[in-house]
């Protein structure tokens, strides 16, 4: 088992349960790894959290989209590290040995997603199943130099699974090439005939949100790299929604739908949260129902807004996150304005709920960087061929 060969900290060490799969089928020959918020039968979701892995009971059942995996002939391997209650977004979850980010050792894997980009990214598996609520299957994937999609909401199913915000919750998975990417896509998915987005535009105010001139200079040169399969990107409008009012309704949103999924729990007794997802707790019950109200007409009006410009056709084009992934020696604040600078990129398809891919095309200081490709409601498929498309073009495929 690769928990026995686990250099990068990406597993849990729990004693191994018998996990059957399909012998033959789309994913057959593939290994699958699993992020610790997906229920997989015998197994306790232990959420990152001590107190859920040591008074949890094994779920009887396994989660029915890690299941559709299984029937497709993908063998599991292991559950693997998430940051706690998957309240993060940099993979240091303060009760376990952090995840190594094979790409650039030096620097974190990013989270909530953690170990399941660790393990896809070292090599020891071939697929892994992750979520993204705010970010964690783009942040971890442009981090660690893995194809990464955030679905678009609600088209896969979540049953079975740890909710943290539910109207942004979104399940994901990793791995390093197109190809398994896409055929896992098409098992979770079915097939599709849609056509591929045509028309490329690119915000001048979110290109600045890059960390700095280098970032700035190797995302240009992405930019360049994919005109062959996109054209010469356009500039358009700014949004009418500012940055920094969606980046808020975003963090009021989540934290109000967290502290309503584990609240209660929470409030039972000392959980032992580690830094940073205490805090976040604790924001999320301070949060009001006029607040609610609010936030939730706001995103709604930059939901029909964004929808307005893709139309049917449209893929906006965007960094990632700003820049590499932070060094995991930083300290804790130098991660928390990473990390909010992060969100003013990565809330856009949260508050929308529309798919977006991000592709390892990028590399500074020898550590990777991603770009995405965001899509109206429903072209996943559609964007992960376009992913084909720019990989083969660019010789990453």
């Amino acid at each position: 088992m690769p928990q026995q060969n686990d250099r990068f900290n990406a597993f849990l060490d729990l004693s191994q349960a018998p996990v059957s799969h399909a012998q033959s089928g789309p994913l057959a020959g593939l290994t699958l790894a699993v992020k610790d918020i997906f229920d997989v039968a015998g197994y306790v979701t232990g959420c990152g959290n001590p107190d859920r892995a040591e008074t949890g009971q094994p779920a009887p059942s396994t989660a029915p989209t890690v299941q559709r995996l299984l029937d497709a002939g993908a063998r599991f391997v292991g559950k693997t590290q998430t940051d706690e209650l998957a309240f993060s977004l940099m993979g240091q979850n303060a009760h376990l040995p952090h995840p190594v980010n094979p790409a650039a050792p030096d620097r974190v894997t990013g989270g909530s997603s953690s170990g399941s980009a660790a393990a896809v990214a070292g090599g020891l598996a071939n697929i892994a199943t992750g979520s993204d609520t705010g970010g964690s299957i783009r942040a971890p994937a442009s981090f660690c130099g893995l194809v990464g999609l955030r679905t678009t909401h609600g088209a896969i199913s979540l049953q079975g699974t740890m909710p943290l915000a539910p109207s942004f919750d979104t399940f994901g998975w990793f791995a390093r090439d197109i190809d398994i990417y896409e055929k896992v896509a098409q098992v979770v998915f079915g097939a599709s005939n849609a056509a591929l987005p045509s028309r490329a535009f690119r915000l001048s105010t979110l290109d600045a949100l890059l960390l700095g001139k280098a970032e700035a200079e190797e995302y240009r040169r992405m930019i360049r790299a994919i005109a062959p399969v996109l054209g010469t990107l356009q500039g358009a409008p700014a949004l009418t929604h500012g940055l920094d009012e969606l980046y808020w309704c975003f963090r009021k949103l989540q934290a109000h739908e967290a502290w309503g999924s584990h609240g209660a729990w929470i409030s039972e007794k000392d959980r032992r949260l580690g830094p940073g997802v205490k805090e976040r707790f604790a924001f999320g019950a301070s949060i009001d129902a006029a607040t609610v109200k609010e936030e939730t007409a706001y995103r709604n009006a930059f939901r029909t807004e964004l929808a307005d410009r893709l139309g049917d056709d449209g893929i906006l084009v965007l960094p990632t996150v700003p820049g590499v992934a932070p060094l995991a020696a930083s300290s804790f604040e130098e991660t928390q304005t990473y990390r909010e600078r992060a969100l003013h990129l990565l809330c856009l398809s949260g508050l929308s709920g529309f798919p977006q891919l991000t592709l390892p095309l990028g590399t500074i200081d020898n550590a990777p960087f991603g770009i995405s490709l965001l899509g109206p409601a429903g072209s996943d498929l559609a964007l992960i061929r376009l992913g084909r498309r720019i990989l083969e073009t660019t010789g990453k495929a």
